[in-house]
């Protein structure tokens, strides 16, 4: 898994929440997104600035984070992210911190390879999971799921069940469908011309 830098500055979480309100309005405006640390006993609250998010939300890639917050290091994972339901900027991210005798449970990207054989016949290929939840020890966790659909027909699917990656626990619902080759119009006339 690859790793990105994001520097973040500590800061305090006032007693009253009518304050704590106002401190993160003012950390928003100033072009601040607060965030969390949890994890290994510890609670961190820092302020990152958008810019140093950018490359870690708005990417198909998966990464190990190395926060740097006030010069201390520490190895995290994005664990949740909310985003303004209107203007779609970044409102808070959480973050956990990896320890690395004990499995993390995070979402990790398919890719399909292959050219099913319900493809030549005419149907269409469908990716219905982007991402896949898997438990297991960071440093098992790869880049992409790579999944091989050569042997897919026509109207087959592939379910999170038939799955297997060595190391990984793969968490999704077993019976949930990843990828499915759908028949299409010209596929379904084709089979009917065949039957006639």
């Amino acid at each position: 898994m690859k790793s990105i830098e994001i520097k973040g500055t500590a800061r305090t979480i006032a007693e009253r929440s009518s304050e704590q309100a106002r401190a993160l309005k003012a950390i928003r405006k100033e072009g601040g997104v607060p965030c969390e640390l949890y994890g290994n006993g510890e609670n961190i609250h820092f302020t990152v600035t958008n810019e140093e998010l950018r490359n870690l939300v708005y990417t198909p890639h998966i990464y190990v984070v190395d926060l740097i917050i006030d010069g201390k290091k520490y190895n995290a994972i994005m664990k949740d992210i909310q985003f303004h339901p209107v203007k779609d900027n970044i409102l808070h991210v959480d973050f956990y911190q990896i320890d690395e005798t004990k499995p993390i449970v995070m979402e990790v990207p398919v890719q399909l390879e292959g050219l099913a054989e319900g493809v030549k016949a005419g149907g269409k290929l469908s990716l219905q999971m982007r991402k896949l939840k898997v438990k297991a020890l960071y440093n098992l966790i790869p880049e992409r799921l790579v999944i091989n659909v050569s042997h897919l027909g026509l109207g087959k699917t592939v379910k999170v069940g038939e799955l297997n990656y060595e190391g990984l626990e793969l968490m999704s619902a077993k019976e949930a469908v990843v990828c499915a080759v759908k028949l299409t119009r010209a596929a379904r006339g084709a089979a009917a011309a065949a039957n006639s």
